[in-house]
């Protein structure tokens, strides 16, 4: 004869409503560590970016908002540098001109993430504290972009975690000068059609708050400059 677990109801019904009872509160934990992704799609392919809202939660609560606007579609991948970087994000592929934006985020790049292959970071200009809506996916290890002590880098708040063949594309295309842009612009245009959550969960998990702020319009285009 088998001597039933101690403490197990030997009510069916009641054993029934703990198995229900288990599944509902297993169900809702991943919500809570629902990691969120996005996928940018464009006219040369679809990748996927893993946000890490633990490491940069300005940053990435910051991109999540312009991803909740819907700000990034019909906007050009507009620079191309192989071997270093791809960046977009910020210019109408209908006129190719900046579009406007929010205030600029606070640089987080003392994180402790690296710029490493397949991470994407916040383009900024010259100024550290710069970064808005543009954003850069890096071709390879890029440490030059990485803080020092004596002076700040360029904040990664993602990594490409699906579609990386299609950055690589991206990243060898022929480049030239075109309209504002002096070169390292894709001659064909590269454009972003849309970038979206992949789920509800995911725009949950990056529903962090942001800095609130105004749309202003950029003055000037931010750049990834090496300190090379």
């Amino acid at each position: 004869m088998r001597i039933p677990p101690r403490n197990w109801p030997r009510n069916p019904l009641a054993s029934a409503l703990l198995v229900v009872a288990g599944l509902l509160v297993h169900s809702s934990v991943p919500a809570a560590d629902q990691v969120p992704q996005v996928r940018v799609s464009t006219n040369m392919g679809d990748f996927i970016i893993e946000l890490m809202p633990d490491r940069a939660p300005l940053t990435a609560a910051n991109f999540a908002r312009y991803v909740k606007e819907g700000y990034y579609s019909g906007t050009l991948v507009h620079r191309v540098v192989a071997n270093f970087v791809i960046q977009g994000g910020g210019h109408s592929a209908s006129d190719l001109k900046l579009k406007a934006v929010h205030d600029p985020v606070n640089n987080e790049s003392g994180n402790g993430l690296q710029n490493k292959r397949g991470t994407v970071g916040l383009a900024r200009g010259e100024s550290a504290h710069s970064g808005n809506a543009q954003f850069y996916v890096n071709l390879v290890d890029n440490p030059d972009l990485d803080p020092l002590p004596t002076r700040w880098g360029y904040a990664v708040f993602g990594r490409v975690v699906q579609g990386m063949d299609v950055v690589d594309r991206i990243g060898v295309t022929p480049t030239g000068a075109a309209g504002p842009f002096k070169s390292d612009t894709p001659i064909k245009p590269v454009i972003i059609t849309k970038v979206e959550f992949l789920d509800a969960a995911s725009q949950a998990a990056a529903s962090q708050p942001a800095p609130v702020a105004t749309p202003i319009a950029t003055p000037s285009q931010d750049t990834i400059l090496s300190p090379k």
